[in-house]
């Protein structure tokens, strides 16, 4: 089973752009650090700039920017950003409601869903991207 990676690489995309400071970086030049399309990435940048994390500019002199520094930019910020789904998805068709189980299967997991979304949010409020460049300039 796959993992959705858009929350990796938007970590990778904006660090780039906050060692990079108030020079503009263009989309190309992330895709290859990044190593994959520029249309992957220039999607990836219009979820961060919907959520006020990065500012986009079009055109010859056009590129990206951080919209606040590193310090300010909480990694749970950058989760709700993008659309990551679930953990694990309920069944695509309904259970046996005359089943016991079926009947209270999907109020259960649905349950354990919103308490593993908090428990993520939680952890990922407690670093900044600031923290990822302290700890990628350790290595």
């Amino acid at each position: 089973m796959a993992a959705n990676s858009q929350f990796a690489v938007a970590i990778h995309v904006l660090t780039i752009l906050a060692k990079a400071g108030d020079e503009r970086v263009k989309s190309d030049y992330v895709a290859g650090s990044v190593n994959t399309n520029p249309v992957v990435i220039r999607r990836l940048l219009s979820n961060l700039q919907e959520a006020g994390l990065v500012v986009s500019h079009v055109g010859a002199t056009g590129g990206t920017t951080l919209a606040k520094q590193a310090k300010d930019i909480r990694l749970s910020e950058v989760y709700k950003a993008l659309p990551c789904g679930e953990v694990f998805a309920l069944h695509a068709k309904e259970a046996n409601q005359d089943c016991p189980i079926g009947r209270n299967m999907a109020a259960f997991l649905c349950g354990l869903q919103k308490e593993i979304d908090k428990s993520i949010e939680e952890k990922l409020r407690q670093y900044t991207l600031r923290d990822v460049i302290e700890h990628i300039e350790e290595a």
